[in-house]
């Protein structure tokens, strides 16, 4: 059994430590943060891989993904080939008043159309401009980072070693 108080004089020396310690402010709209490079930001739309399954809508938790959608039908190419049916995109928008940020929808898409982007900055005075629309998720498209290289494993130690 130790000392009566002893907890509250390290929690002291602590407090003390911190005050005397010199606070760092960062002058924030003049110098940018430094941002670690896989920082979650906001969720950016690449169109083009878009098929309007509605998996990242239905897995939502919180329902802030809108998509609406119409099918297509592409002429036969052949004599004997059938018509085939496309969705075509029509709206894709994420309330982002809404959203918990958790990227069960980036998770959920099954054909890499959503990302996370590090953009930050897209505060709004209204409330109801929060709702983005695919326009706008896709010009954060451009600040995704590259994917990290794919780690090698135990498995390609051991041929390099053996040679």
């Amino acid at each position: 059994m130790g000392l009566p108080g002893k907890g509250l004089v390290e929690g002291l020396k602590v407090t003390a430590r911190t005050l005397a310690r010199r606070s760092v402010t960062e002058q924030y709209p003049d110098v940018q943060p430094e941002l670690p490079p896989r920082s979650r930001g906001v969720i950016a739309l690449m169109e083009e891989n878009c098929t309007s399954c509605m998996l990242c809508a239905r897995e939502c938790p919180s329902w802030c993904i809108y998509i609406d959608s119409h099918t297509e039908t592409a002429p036969s190419v052949g004599e004997q080939a059938r018509e085939r049916s496309r969705n075509v995109l029509d709206r894709f928008a994420i309330d982002f008043s809404l959203c918990m940020y958790c990227g069960i929808c980036i998770e959920a898409c099954p054909f890499d159309a959503l990302f996370w982007s590090p953009e930050f900055e897209y505060a709004e005075t209204d409330i109801r401009n929060l709702t983005h629309e695919k326009e706008r998720l896709r010009d954060w498209m451009w600040t995704v980072p590259a994917p990290q290289p794919i780690d090698p494993g135990p498995a390609a130690e051991d041929t390099e070693d053996a040679e």
